[in-house]
């Protein structure tokens, strides 16, 4: 570890802000924050940095904000929203990132529950989420906006640009200069750091306190086990509210002082993902889905040489392309020649497409990942890896070691982290990295945290033979049919969306004699599909309805099933019946959660009419749902719902 000018040793690098002004002296000329702004990318190295972190926290400071405060931060990745997480720190507060997405009726609960006075937001619109709720937040006191376009005719009191509160703090700095480093020294490494809300999947979100010490902790494990450095660059554009962007956008930069880097928006992250080539890259499965939907529609659209050509290719890649990536013996000299020249003309291409030419290291957490979808990445030479982790985790749990990658399990215990299986098959985790408590919800935190410290995750697994840990699903989620067999639902839909053609599923079957499932299509996909055989469609519920379309989720369906029955543990939960939904599930429906979980209980409890036609045999049933618009209006999509049956296959027993 690096010793700063000053000769404090790295061990005394226990807060962020000591991280922070250490990395300002030791590498001060290197980039640590970029964003692109107008089609432009801006850099600010580690002093400048520095720099503007004390003197926004001068200016909150002047502003009223004190030891022990929570500061709300909500917007897309932008320099100084994270600059804002370590001001809030210098001055012994806790940052309480929100999902920028969600509408201003769901921002309600944590801004009261969090106590919230000062609130730092992107833009306009989040501004406007905050004066429609203010009259429901009686603590929140302070709102202080970014950008400054769209402000001028605000007059609120409340309101105040970032840029006058940045000047406020440096003359507050200059006049007394001593004030932050005093601040900074108060900071002890088991303070509360962030407040991260769950997602909330099964009740009201909690607010999960964690300290710098556990963070840290979490951070320097991740850093050491993938020998990563101050060279690494990182696309940051996972909302700031998820434990993920957490760990690897700001607690894992801090502790390696590599470079993040900022997207112009939402729209433009491929491009910047291709400008920027990171080295180390993090996504949840379903962007992982989402890129290889875009790969597969453009395939579809080149020449039949091309595609010919892509397909061969692939099916070596998916023969020898991980073992090879792996290093392992017992690949034959023509599979390597052959990948050899496949890397020439498809994989390094295709890796240069999705913006991953420069990755060392990939990882993908926050829900499982299918081991199809494992396969394809590793096997054209990205060195994906699964984490296991949760928001009370600092979602560093297992990882996998390289050379000992494995597309069914999550990898080992990272270091210094114990896990073990309960008698109930539940997965148990105890180390540094726990959370301090939920936030004023010492029952709730009671519920999960036991006499000897053990954290009950409400995930079920086990260990293989090699001591790779296996998760089978959410511990509430696994069911049995009626006849016995062990029912995975998030198992069988990890396959389903697998083909670029279905974005969500949700499988039912607990206690019923056979499996069933929703389908949601995937527009992009299914609409390019339908263009090119001149099918019309008016939209998502007329294309969803068509024969054509059915029948071709029904192929999908079929191979997922003729995959299962390989399995002997999920043979017998093969799909026999499904339906099409004829609206997309969506966050403000309630039916996912910010970072796409399902609400399993809560579609079931919707759709109970569509459930119940589909175990009663029928053919089809009509159904009306209220949707919400992303102005706040609401509306309703009513469709007759076609129900299909799909053919099964045969156990498949293994040879002995």
């Amino acid at each position: 570890m690096a010793v700063s000018q000053s000769g404090r040793a790295a061990s005394s690098l226990d807060t962020f802000p000591r991280l922070l002004l250490d990395h300002a002296a030791t590498r001060g000329d290197r980039p640590a924050t970029r964003e692109k702004y107008l089609g432009i990318w801006q850099t600010w190295n580690w002093s400048q940095v520095a720099e503007e972190v004390r003197a926004m926290a001068c200016g909150l400071a002047e502003l009223g904000f004190k030891r022990g405060d929570n500061l709300a931060i909500i917007g897309d990745n932008r320099p100084r929203l994270y600059w804002a997480m370590c001001a809030a720190q210098m001055l012994g507060g806790v940052p309480v990132p929100l999902y920028q997405d969600a509408v201003a009726a769901e921002m309600v609960f944590v801004l009261t529950d969090g106590e919230i006075r000062f609130a730092i937001v992107e833009d306009q619109e989040q501004v406007d989420k905050l004066l429609e709720i203010k009259g429901q937040c009686p603590s929140l006191q302070h709102v202080l906006y970014d950008d400054p376009r769209g402000m001028r005719h605000y007059t609120q009191t409340f309101l105040q640009g970032l840029d006058e509160v940045i000047a406020m703090g440096k003359i507050h700095d200059k006049n007394q200069p001593d004030f932050i480093p005093g601040e900074v020294a108060k900071g002890r490494t088991e303070d509360v750091a962030v407040m991260l809300y769950t997602s909330g999947t099964t009740g009201k979100p909690k607010g999960v306190c964690q300290t710098h010490e556990t963070f840290i902790a979490a951070a320097r494990s991740g850093v050491d086990f993938d020998h990563l450095t101050e060279r690494e660059d990182i696309l940051s554009y996972l909302p700031m509210a998820w434990v993920g962007d957490h760990l690897f956008s700001y607690a894992q930069a801090l502790v390696a002082g590599f470079t993040i880097n900022c997207p112009e928006s939402g729209d433009t992250v491929m491009t910047d993902l291709r400008e920027i080539g990171p080295t180390y890259y993090f996504a949840p499965p379903r962007v992982f889905e989402n890129l290889l939907t875009t790969v597969m529609i453009r395939m579809e659209d080149a020449s039949a040489m091309k595609r010919a050509m892509f397909h061969y290719f692939m099916a070596v890649a998916k023969r020898c392309g991980s073992d090879i990536l792996d290093a392992k013996p017992g690949v034959s000299a023509m599979d390597r020649l052959l990948y050899a020249l496949g890397n020439v003309l498809i994989y390094g291409p295709l890796r240069n497409v999705l913006g991953m030419s420069r990755i060392r290291v990939a990882y993908t957490a926050g829900a499982a990942i299918g081991p199809d979808l494992f396969r394809f990445y590793r096997s054209i030479g990205v060195n994906l890896k699964q984490l296991y982790g949760a928001t009370e985790t600092c979602a560093a749990v297992c990882l996998q070691p390289d050379r000992e990658i494995k597309f069914d399990s999550v990898g080992k215990p990272a270091p210094g982290v114990e896990v073990k299986i309960s008698d109930g098959g539940e997965v148990l985790v105890r180390g540094k990295l726990l959370l301090k408590e939920y936030y004023k919800r010492p029952d709730a935190t009671a519920e999960v945290m036991d006499a000897e410290g053990w954290f009950h995750t409400g995930d079920a697994g086990f260990f293989d033979e090699d001591g790779h840990l296996k998760i089978i699903d959410r511990a509430k989620d696994v069911g049995k049919l009626s006849n016995g067999a062990i029912f995975a639902p998030n198992y069988i839909e990890n396959k389903l969306k697998f083909f670029p053609h279905i974005k969500e599923a949700v499988c039912f079957g607990h206690d019923r004699e056979m499996v069933c499932a929703f389908i949601n299509i995937d527009m992009g996909a299914v609409g390019n599909w339908a263009e090119r055989r001149g099918l019309p469609y008016s939209g998502y519920t007329d294309l969803a309805g068509k024969p054509e379309v059915l029948e071709l989720i029904r192929e999908c369906v079929e191979q997922v099933n003729a995959d299962l029955s390989h399995d002997a543990m999920v043979a017998e939960t093969q799909i026999h019946r499904f339906m099409v939904l004829h609206k997309e599930l969506d966050p403000d429906d309630d039916e996912l959660t910010r970072t796409r979980k399902v609400r399993r209980g809560f579609v079931a409890e919707k759709y109970s009419i569509l459930i119940d036609a589909l175990y009663s045999g029928k053919k089809s049933q009509f159904i009306e749902t209220q949707v919400k618009f992303e102005d706040g209006r609401t509306g309703k999509v009513a469709a007759d719902l076609t129900i299909c049956d799909v053919k099964t296959f045969p156990v498949m027993k293994k040879a002995a």
